[in-house]
């Protein structure tokens, strides 16, 4: 008995918790919306991958608030921002820092590290595939490890540490594409599409008058790791792991994705379970709820394994594109 009431009490902690935090999103995700207009989806997604402790991978073409969404959720957040402008001559001492050698009044001479920009608990990685491989590798181990290593000593990032980086589709020339292992390091890749007529006629009206509206902040970076560990606690049904299994076994090459199976060059690996995982649960939250469902599954498939799937040069000549190829898988669990 004992045992079961310490879990009815674990569940009453959980739901209160889930019923403030969730306020507490909502409104800032409102506060997010006062800035940013028509991007409610991108919006949504990216907020999602913050509480579920991951990275972002921002595409679109100029123009359309990318950065203005990462310093607007900075400042809603309540959260150290910084920006990189991801360049060809940008060196990893750039972005990690590095150790310069002073020497004091008695002519004692030492080394002391002084932090790059990758000491921030938001930051925005201005289209990341602009700066060489060596440059984009630095990131690694700070998005996956949560510290950076200079020189043999281990430097500790800020709590919470996310990256939001943007790349341009269109633009090529000179870009250095990221590496499927750096890729897998973002939890989601988000399409941020133009805004609809009403939504550019706001655009129009609120940012061209004397007056612009300014982001307010409606959370703190403590309250966002409670919320991220909260997401962590929230329940998953079975058939919603199971959904998620499907899904992500399914977009791998062999014959668990069918006919879909055969135009797969290569599919995600448990990362991207880990990352549906955690972004449905996220989701839910962000909504009000105190579980996921498989609609989360359905709606968040997409973003999170797009970004980690190739086709065949067979499927490539035929016109297929990897969202058709999602779309097809997701019949398996519809």
């Amino acid at each position: 008995m004992a045992g079961a009431d310490s879990v009815e009490k674990l569940e009453d902690v959980i739901v209160r918790s889930a019923e403030q935090v969730a306020g507490q999103i909502k409104a800032a995700k409102e506060a997010v919306s006062t800035v940013i207009f028509g991007q409610d989806q991108v919006i949504e997604n990216t907020l999602v991958t913050i509480l579920s402790g991951g990275h972002a991978l921002l595409i679109g073409v100029p123009g359309l608030a990318k950065t203005k969404l990462v310093e607007t959720l900075g400042v809603t957040l309540g959260l150290d921002a910084k920006r990189i402008q991801f360049t060809p001559d940008l060196m990893p001492s750039d972005i990690l820092g590095a150790e310069v050698l002073d020497e004091s009044s008695a002519g004692k001479r030492s080394f002391r590290f002084i932090s790059g920009p990758v000491f921030a608990q938001l930051l925005m990685a201005d289209e990341i595939n602009r700066a060489s491989p060596r440059t984009q590798s630095a990131l690694l181990q700070a998005m996956q490890e949560q510290h950076i290593t200079i020189a043999g000593a281990r430097h500790d990032l800020p709590k919470p540490f996310h990256v939001l980086a943007t790349q341009n589709p269109l633009e090529q020339e000179g870009t250095y594409p990221l590496p499927e292992a750096q890729l897998d390091r973002f939890l989601m890749e988000i399409d941020v599409d133009y805004p609809d007529r009403d939504a550019e006629r706001r655009i129009l009206f609120e940012t061209t008058g004397a007056e612009e509206a300014h982001a307010k902040p409606s959370m703190d970076a403590e309250t966002l790791l409670t919320a991220q560990r909260l997401v962590r606690r929230l329940p998953v049904g079975d058939s919603v792991v199971e959904a998620i299994l499907t899904l992500v076994r399914a977009a791998r090459p062999g014959t668990e994705g069918g006919e879909a199976g055969k135009l797969i060059a290569w599919g995600p690996g448990p990362r991207a379970s880990q990352a549906l995982m955690l972004a449905v649960r996220a989701r839910a939250l962000l909504d009000g709820r105190l579980a996921p469902s498989i609609d989360d599954v359905l709606d968040l498939a997409e973003p999170v394994l797009k970004h980690r799937m190739a086709l065949t040069f067979s499927a490539r000549a035929e016109g297929r594109t990897i969202p058709d190829v999602i779309k097809q898988l997701k019949t398996r669990i519809g």
